[in-house]
């Protein structure tokens, strides 16, 4: 359904003209929010988010862009939706960092492989060794296609949760021979593109279980298979989950700083040269969850983590919160990682941001 909906934006959309080239005004550079255009449909709407994301003062969005909705068929690609956030937020002076992911169904089978007829028993994560050819194809079309607006790429997200690798036990080696592939497919489209790489999830789920990996296990174990060739910047994952933004990290909790550990791990193997950027990050107030914490400390969490890395963390160049703006609610406590509500209604903590990326 979903596919089919973005085949039809061209003939249902209303066209909006773009105005004159804007510019981002803040005093830190290092604030970026993690956006949901991808879901949303109509130009307009993608238009006003973007408009709120300047005004914020923020100089980045972190943008999903799934292949299988640009390549329903092999070879065949409607960029039409891409084309129009990435030109809205160009038009903004927001750099995008654009993760790609989502396994078209017919990528989610080897040639040789019969496609069931509801296409539907693997799922959008799940793509095969003899596939990663054909995500480095899409890449490198990708890439090539918005080179000079698109600067930035991430592949893949999370692999070390079974959810994001097919529901299948993950693979830090084998997730390392796709992003060799993928790698090559992007600098092949633009030589000069920058590629994240990592995106892990912070958890802690040991070696074995069904659920995922722990995330230091995994990037070490990746290292050890050869990652250090197949990124430029590496891409964190790191949540407050209602603990301060300055707690000390540990290995086994799950903190902001915790990017601080990852950061360590890159330096033991060889990567200090290398930079960082946060691209989810955040903290939820929602009263009935468990990780969360009241409107007023996650305000205050929330800045503290743009001052911290600009003040320690001169390795990292941005930290992009989750979530700017849902197009609809979920009705969970995920409403509660937003700066914006559906119809455009700034939450007290959007405010409070704009207020510091307009003061030294």
């Amino acid at each position: 359904m979903i596919v089919v909906l973005a085949y039809s934006w061209p003939l249902t959309d209303k066209l909006v003209a773009l105005g004159p080239p804007q510019i981002v005004a803040t005093q830190h550079s290092n604030v970026c929010f993690h956006t949901r255009l991808t879901d949303e449909v109509e130009t307009v709407k993608i238009q006003q988010t973007l408009a709120l994301v300047r005004e914020a003062g923020a100089t980045a969005i972190v943008e999903y862009f799934p292949w299988a909705y640009v390549e329903g068929q092999p070879g065949q690609y409607n960029w039409y939706h891409p084309d129009r956030i990435i030109d809205i937020a160009t038009q903004n002076g927001i750099e995008v960092i654009a993760r790609i992911g989502v396994v078209p169904t017919w990528a989610r089978y080897a040639p040789h492989e019969t496609i069931p007829d509801d296409g539907i028993d693997r799922t959008d994560t799940y793509l095969p060794p003899e596939r990663y050819a054909d995500y480095a194809d899409y890449i490198a079309a990708f890439t090539e296609r918005y080179e000079g607006k698109i600067n930035y790429v991430i592949l893949w997200n999370e692999p070390n949760l079974a959810l994001e690798w097919g529901f299948r036990q993950v693979d830090p080696e084998e997730h390392v021979n796709m992003l060799q592939q993928a790698y090559l497919g992007a600098k092949r489209g633009n030589p000069a593109v920058q590629v994240l790489g990592g995106a892990v999830a912070p958890t802690l789920e040991p070696v074995g279980s069904p659920n995922g990996m722990h995330d230091l296990t995994f990037l070490e174990r990746m290292y050890a298979a050869g990652l250090a060739d197949t990124y430029d910047i590496l891409s964190i994952h790191s949540y407050g989950l209602g603990h301060p933004h300055d707690e000390a990290p540990a290995a086994e909790r799950l903190n902001y700083r915790r990017a601080e550990l990852v950061r360590d791990l890159m330096v033991r193997n060889g990567d200090a040269h290398k930079r960082t950027a946060i691209t989810e990050s955040g903290w939820n107030d929602s009263p009935y969850w468990l990780h969360a914490t009241n409107p007023a400390d996650r305000i205050s969490q929330t800045i503290g983590s743009y001052q911290y890395a600009e003040q320690n963390w001169a390795w990292n160049t941005w930290v992009c919160t989750w979530a700017f703006r849902y197009p609809q609610r979920y009705y969970s406590y995920f409403d509660q990682y937003a700066f914006v509500a559906p119809d455009f209604e700034p939450l007290p903590i959007y405010s409070a941001v704009q207020d510091y990326t307009q003061q030294r």
